[in-house]
């Protein structure tokens, strides 16, 4: 079976896409061409058209040649062999009142903040695995590989892919997955589920049942290098199951397919998985060496510090910390001391999120560039590393961190070429000089850059009037208020800001509020300011019309925080979802990034590129690295046979 996957070219004037012919060359070599009826051994043969040479692999990658072959075991990093038993207990933030994640109602486990990094919340298998944000592929980026589906199939314009399903799938009440529960879940999430899967598949028409075992969806549009892996990693929703309930938020465990099933729950406390022993997809090649634990046990606490205390007596097993200081200091206990507590600071690769304080331009005078300009003059970094951070922190430069899509120097040429025809709408010094933070001392003395930001202010209409800016027109006063969940840390990290903030004058405030409140509030865009963390991809794709785009804007439940509506932008995702060759595709996200950047959207946070990870010693761990995922999938308890 060829396993190159290819990607889509864009149309040329005359209806074909440029790539075809290497595709084409590439598939008839190699002699997996479907030609239809075409004979063999005459070299006189008229070669098929375009539109007839399919492409057939084990797995999809947008761009270049997939890492593992056809016929591979198992993937690099696991221990195939590793034993099957034990418990994990793992530690989840907040509460969760629904079992369903695919609906904008309730809040779920698996959109728990940090949940999915431990890879076992999702309960749906989908028909390919390796892209989506709870089953990445550990030591590839942007590829993934047949779960449900054997083969994926599509000509080199990608009109269409079809996935040919494995018979052997089953849901967990025994029931086959086939064909017409793929159809019946595309339509069923388009219709009636979180409106980011609107907009996720806004460019796929439809799709179609062929037969018990395949299906087909038919793509439009220009953006469709992307599309197979969104498709991929869809959930396939058992139609015999959800055809007689309401698609909503419950806490009735549902039908699914997965490793694991949910044996019990305690609603908002815990949540048990028990490994499936009769499992499908046990001995996939995708999935050998992984899901080794016959439980896993989830334990919600509302406050982290009560929850990590639980840690230290044996609570839980793993703490994946987030707090540099916590990090540096909280861990001086007899478990740590003896051994039977191990610590470790994990490099990886993986494309760090766009975490930061996103500006909402739906409300005045946040939709100023200059407004926006200034709020980032006033967030000292430096000085909230140096005393906050134990200087463990590197400030993002990018909307793109750790990946190989941050945008450093000048614009290339390529890069240019995008963004010419926008240069009068964009900052002129985006064409002259890269993109940098100010600087502090880490003092917190900050006057210099508080004279700025009143500068930038009085030219967007604001002075000082008492204690107090106000609009010189209307008198109002400039008053912000930044909304989080409440979470441990981020208070002494805001409240610097907000006094920077207030010693110019700006009204600021700071609400932390409970999770389920804080989730509504998002859908509705009611905030000033707010913190979240978007998940990126080595590829980003489809997922950037829901964080970026101006479809997405005034879609209650997108993730377009800042409300970017920017026909530069959209001129820009869409070029990257056009690309046609890897290079194409980093200059448009390059030049996308330095877009963000410079019109101020968000005031970027910080990043580490390591995980910082605190374990009870009863686990065994692979000794390859699998530099895109945490990978305690992979892990297993010691002692068993």
């Amino acid at each position: 079976m060829w396993t190159f996957a290819t990607h889509p070219e864009r149309p040329n004037p005359a209806g074909r896409r440029p790539g075809w012919l290497l595709a084409s060359f590439l598939c008839l070599v190699t002699g997996l061409v479907r030609a239809g009826d075409a004979g063999s051994g005459d070299d006189t043969t008229t070669p098929q058209p375009a539109a007839e040479q399919i492409i057939i692999s084990h797995g999809y990658s947008p761009f270049g040649e997939l890492k593992y072959p056809a016929d591979f075991h198992h993937f690099d990093y696991v221990n195939p062999d590793a034993p099957k038993g034990g418990t994990l207990r793992l530690f989840g933030f907040g509460s969760f009142d629904s079992l369903n994640p695919y609906v904008i109602s309730g809040t779920s486990p698996a959109g728990t903040p940090g949940a999915s990094v431990f890879g076992f919340l999702e309960t749906t298998d989908t028909l390919l695995m390796g892209s989506g944000s709870h089953n990445r592929v550990g030591d590839e980026p942007g590829s993934a590989y047949g779960l449900i589906a054997k083969t994926v199939e599509y000509p080199a314009s990608l009109d269409w892919v079809i996935f040919r399903l494995r018979p052997e799938a089953r849901f967990s009440d025994g029931t086959p997955i086939t064909a017409e529960d793929a159809v019946f879940s595309f339509n069923l999430l388009r219709e009636q589920g979180h409106p980011r899967y609107q907009l996720m598949l806004r460019d796929v028409e439809s799709a179609e049942m062929l037969d018990a075992h395949s299906v087909r969806y038919h793509l439009t549009g220009d953006s469709r290098r992307d599309l197979p892996l969104v498709i991929g990693d869809l959930p396939v929703l058992p139609a015999h199951y959800w055809r007689e309930r309401a698609f909503a938020g419950t806490l009735e465990p549902p039908v699914i397919s997965s490793p694991y099933r949910i044996s019990r729950v305690r609603p908002g406390r815990q949540i048990v998985f028990e490994r499936v022993d009769n499992y499908w997809a046990r001995d996939l090649p995708v999935n050998r060496g992984r899901y080794n634990f016959d439980r896993v046990v989830i334990d919600y606490y509302r406050d982290a510090q009560v929850g990590f205390e639980a840690f230290k007596s044996g609570g839980y097993d793993l703490h994946l910390d987030y707090v540099a200081k916590h990090w540096a200091t909280a861990y001086d206990v007899p478990a740590v001391r003896d051994g039977r507590i191990l610590r470790a600071e994990i490099p990886h690769r993986i494309p760090k999120p766009t975490q930061a304080f996103f500006i909402n331009q739906r409300r005045a005078p946040l939709d100023d560039r200059r407004v926006r300009e200034a709020l980032n003059l006033l967030f000292d970094f430096e000085w909230t590393n140096q005393t906050i951070f134990n200087g463990a922190y590197v400030r993002s430069e990018s909307w793109f961190p750790n990946s190989l899509n941050h945008a450093e120097g000048l614009p290339t040429e390529r890069e240019l070429a995008l963004l010419e025809p926008w240069r009068e709408q964009l900052p002129p010094a985006l064409f002259t000089q890269p993109f940098r933070h100010p600087v502090s001392d880490g003092s917190g003395n900050i006057r210099a850059r508080m004279r700025q930001a009143l500068a930038l202010l009085d030219e967007a209409g604001w002075a000082p009037r008492g204690r107090y800016l106000r609009h010189k027109d209307t008198d109002a006063p400039l008053k912000l208020e930044i909304l989080n969940y409440q979470t441990p840390g981020m208070t002494r990290v805001v409240e610097p800001w907000l006094r920077n903030l207030e010693r110019i004058g700006i009204q600021a405030s700071y609400r932390a509020v409970d999770l389920a409140t804080y989730k509504e509030r998002l859908d509705r865009f009611d905030y000033d300011i707010t913190i979240f963390v978007l998940p990126q991809r080595a590829y980003p794709g489809a997922e950037l019309v829901d964080y970026l785009h101006s479809r997405s804007a005034d879609v209650p439940g997108s993730r377009n925080y800042s409300r970017v509506s920017d026909p530069v932008v959209d001129a820009l995702v869409d070029a990257s979802m056009n690309a046609s060759t890897e290079a194409d595709y980093h200059a448009a996200i390059k030049a996308l990034d330095r877009v963000l950047l410079w019109q101020h959207y968000s005031v970027p946070h910080w990043y580490i590129d390591h995980h910082r990870l605190a374990w009870w010693d009863k686990f065994g761990r692979p000794d390859a690295p699998m530099p895109y995922i945490l990978g305690t999938e992979t892990w297993w308890a010691k002692g068993k046979p």
